[in-house]
């Protein structure tokens, strides 16, 4: 038996770019190709770390020389074995990591070769409503749910996760909603249909789902960090942060579409963003759209810290998100 157990705290880090109307998340990669990708990841030194959030920008600085815009904390992950777990006979460390979002207003140049960024759909291709829903849901997602509903072990237990599947997955008539990505990932973790599955828990992964798995639990950070964003946004202008200073309508809905991974509609998206005044025009026009010049506005920063307007708000253009 060990004699004592100490306490690794991790500093993760998810940072969200825009890059051509794709939400991207910077990663890491090892060197060692059959490990999987990470997120930018480093121990809290509190010999030099006065907070938590200074400790992140300077770990992902160092990693990939990237300044991080905007930060905030997102949650604490500290399940048991998270990591690989340590050796018998050998002292018992608990691996904690403060998991925190940042926010860029463009793809930076990264000093480490290892650092790139990915589309966050590559991770999590089943969240991308924009184009109708995805094929691989009814296709792939849905009857390998199907057959770990009827694998309870009773009516109730069966009944109880049927239900889990249908809202999560909006099956059944049931609405899809945008803000439950960590939810859809938890239960494909534990249907066993994700990767991670296996490897943290050693059950039989029958159905393998396309998405790209992230190192540790890093996928699970990941998809709580889109949940974060994908709400906050719509109380708090938090979009303004993944834009550049000027920008058009159809930038700004085309970001926001990419975020939610839905469609929106135009009038009535361009109505209540009139609403909160939270942008202005700038008398300039953009003439690179290849049609008729679009008019420039930026994010009227004062507005916003004068009435503390709400973020941006997201009607839907298809009936089938509902």
């Amino acid at each position: 038996m060990p004699d004592s157990a100490v306490i690794a705290i991790e500093l993760s880090a998810v940072v969200i770019a825009m890059e051509s109307a794709t939400p991207t998340v910077l990663l890491t990669c090892p060197m060692d190709r059959c490990r999987a990708p990470m997120l930018p990841a480093g121990d809290f030194d509190p010999r030099h770390h006065r907070t938590f959030e200074l400790g992140l920008r300077d770990r992902v600085a160092r990693q990939t020389g990237l300044a991080l815009d905007y930060v905030e904390q997102l949650y604490t992950f500290g399940d048991q074995d998270r990591l690989e777990p340590d050796a018998p006979g050998h002292e018992i460390t608990r691996h904690i990591s403060i998991g925190h979002l940042g926010l860029v207003s463009h793809q930076q140049s990264l000093l480490d070769e290892h650092a790139v960024w990915t589309s966050w759909y590559d991770h999590f291709p089943w969240e991308d409503y924009r184009h109708g829903r995805p094929a691989m849901i009814d296709m792939t997602i849905a009857p390998a749910l199907s057959r770990w509903v009827d694998a309870g072990v009773d009516q109730a237990h069966r009944e109880a996760r049927r239900q889990r599947v249908q809202l999560a997955f909006g099956l059944d008539g049931a609405r899809w909603v945008d803000t439950r990505v960590l939810e859809r990932f938890e239960l494909l973790y534990e249907a066993g249909l994700a990767p991670e599955a296996q490897r943290d828990d050693g059950c039989e992964v029958i159905t393998t789902l396309p998405g790209q798995p992230l190192m540790s639990d890093h996928r699970r950070i990941l998809a709580t960090a889109m949940d974060r964003l994908r709400g906050k946004l719509r109380y708090r202008p938090v979009v303004f942060d993944l834009l550049p200073e000027h920008f058009t309508l159809s930038q700004l809905q085309l970001t926001i579409e990419a975020i939610i991974g839905c469609r929106l509609h135009k009038q009535n998206f361009r109505r209540a963003l009139d609403r909160t005044g939270l942008v202005v025009p700038t008398g300039a026009v953009d003439t690179t759209t290849g049609g008729r010049p679009a008019e420039r506005f930026r994010f009227c920063r004062e507005q916003w810290r004068q009435q503390m307007a709400p973020g941006v708000q997201t009607p839907l253009a298809h009936s089938e998100y509902q």
